[in-house]
């Protein structure tokens, strides 16, 4: 599984708008339910907040991957939002947060988190963030994310 196999085109957003990671979090599940109508995009971000609220999702320094089981979906999405300005979210070194890695999965994905996880935290020590950062489109980010399988 490629990341772009999980993060699609249209769910890549280089310039969040949202000042807060709550913000964030509703921006970028409403980009989803966009692209997937049959998802309750409350409930799925029910299902990031709680989720959240156990355990902070920050995994490296600036970047974070909140993620949620959702009953609604029997398979893997997310989306990626960059925050130029970086947003407070509470990660473990105090500082802010740029990139924000969203997934949200079913039940019957649960093993894919993982591989998810270490395909992100791959992008991040293989400097590739900087390549995102300075990407003009989310067509690039998207090419850049066919690197990490």
């Amino acid at each position: 599984m490629l990341l772009n196999d999980v993060f699609e085109e249209q769910l890549i957003r280089l310039n969040l708008e949202g000042k807060t990671k709550e913000a964030v979090f509703t921006e970028l599940i409403e980009a989803i339910a966009k692209v997937r109508p049959e998802f309750d995009s409350d409930e799925m971000l029910a299902v990031i907040q709680d989720r959240e609220n156990k355990l902070n999702t920050s995994v490296a320094p600036g970047v974070a991957v909140p993620h949620g089981y959702y009953p609604g979906t029997g398979d893997v999405i997310g989306a990626i939002g960059i925050s130029r300005a970086g947003i407070d979210y509470g990660a473990p070194d105090n500082k802010p947060v740029q990139f924000i890695f969203l997934v949200i999965m079913g039940e019957a994905s649960r093993e894919k988190h993982l591989r998810i996880l270490s395909r992100v935290l791959s992008l991040i020590n293989s400097g590739a963030l900087a390549d995102i950062e300075a990407a003009g489109s989310p067509q690039e980010v998207y090419d850049i994310l066919s690197r990490f399988s």
